[in-house]
């Protein structure tokens, strides 16, 4: 191999004046050239750019992928297939994997039974939820992931040499200052005028050609912080270039964060939709023998201490369960004013109507099947019975008529 002992040996030199100019600008035995203010606001701000997206990114990626294993697993694979340049093939996400396990134990306990049918279903909308989570990663990966990984692996590695390179111009720059300042300072030494009593003949001539030839390193050495300076100056100015780009990259990442979020909002939604249609599907299914399985305990929402729809239905068959006993309405109606009742700011809740309901008087709400409505109580009230509001109508309702969903 050839190699080039003098620019060896120029790198070195230069390498290590660098290094002492660095030390002494630390020990404060050295003059440090400031950037301007508005190069030093950018420089900070790339900084922290930097830094939050890096935050950003890799909690992003724990959020996409949370099992540490499976991540650094899922990376390396990543890591083969790109060197290998190929596409990565999809990967089975967890509810897909559980949905098949699903499906694979209802083979063995008997599709026929309603254990075996239930997990047949539902192994099939885990398989759904897997596959909507498969897509949101994909989407994610590429909308969000994917420039910030190019902004960090990309744009601020330019950066960062730029960086690099205007910090060893101000060294150098400083370097020549320091060079020019001692060479000044040893020429006005030299050109002194002599003691005529105590300096010989012979000095005069020496003094006078070290005067000259510290006035050539003068020279010199200003010729060369000429040249530093408009080195360190055009570094800079490019440094200042990439760095107001960032503003562009904080357009870009903007745009890109909408994006995530939308990806987010359609990922729940249709994994909202799968669990309702699920739920629908299975209180259709199971209708005679669960007719009210995912209903919600009355008794222990705190509002309620008599029968709950649970137990007056749970065997094949069943009718609506019986009016409750309205032997205090009229004491309540003396007392409570339906028209002036307030909803309390806090303790409303969505109930869903199981059964038709016929009110007794005005008092009361009618009721159909399978409607929505808000209920509350009151103080004083009969603990069989809530205050139910559909739109402008209000009035009481029977809590065992409804199933409370929140």
């Amino acid at each position: 191999m050839d190699f080039n002992v003098k620019k060896l040996a120029s790198d070195a030199g230069v390498f290590f004046t660098r290094a002492v100019q660095y030390t002494e600008e630390k020990l404060g035995q050295a003059e440090k050239t400031e950037l301007d203010a508005h190069l030093e606001n950018l420089i900070a701000r790339a900084d922290c750019t930097k830094n939050w997206t890096e935050k950003i990114f890799r909690q992003t990626e724990v959020l996409l992928q949370p099992n540490p294993i499976d991540q650094t697993g899922a990376r390396i694979e990543e890591f083969v297939y790109e060197k290998l340049d190929k596409k990565l093939p999809s990967r089975t996400t967890n509810a897909e994997l559980l949905g098949q396990y699903m499906q694979d134990a209802a083979k063995e306990f008997g599709p026929g039974t309603p254990y075996g049918s239930t997990l047949i279903t539902v192994g099939e909308y885990q398989k759904r939820l897997g596959g909507a989570e498969r897509e949101f990663l994909h989407t994610s990966a590429i909308n969000f992931l994917t420039p910030l990984r190019n902004f960090l692996e990309g744009d601020w590695k330019t950066i960062s040499k730029e960086r690099r390179l205007l910090e060893n111009r101000r060294l150098d720059l400083d370097v020549c200052k320091a060079r020019l300042k001692k060479a000044k300072l040893a020429e006005a030494k030299a050109a002194a005028a002599p003691d005529f009593q105590e300096t010989r003949p012979r000095n005069y001539v020496l003094s006078a050609s070290a005067s000259a030839l510290w006035s050539e390193e003068v020279d010199k050495a200003e010729h060369e912080l000429r040249l530093a300076q408009t080195e360190f100056d055009r570094q800079a100015e490019v440094t200042r270039l990439l760095l107001e780009g960032i503003s562009s990259t904080h357009v870009n990442h903007l745009r890109c964060l909408h994006e995530f979020v939308e990806a987010q909002a359609a990922y729940y939604a249709e994994c909202h939709k799968h669990m309702q249609d699920l739920q629908k599907e299975l209180s259709s299914a199971n209708g005679d023998t669960f007719p009210n399985a995912f209903a919600v305990n009355a008794s222990t929402s705190g509002v309620s201490s008599g029968p709950t729809p649970l137990s007056t239905a749970t065997l094949p068959g069943a009718s609506s369960p019986s009016r409750p006993p309205n032997a205090s309405n009229a004491l309540e109606s003396s007392t409570l004013k339906i028209e002036e009742v307030k909803p309390p700011a806090t303790g409303t809740r969505k109930a869903k109507v199981l059964y038709d309901y016929d009110a007794a008087d005005t008092s009361e709400l009618s009721l159909l099947a399978d409607e929505l409505i808000t209920v509350y109580t009151v103080p004083g009230m009969d603990p069989d019975w809530l205050i139910g509001e559909r739109g402008n109508q209000k009035g009481k309702v029977p809590v065992t008529y409804l199933e409370l969903l929140s």
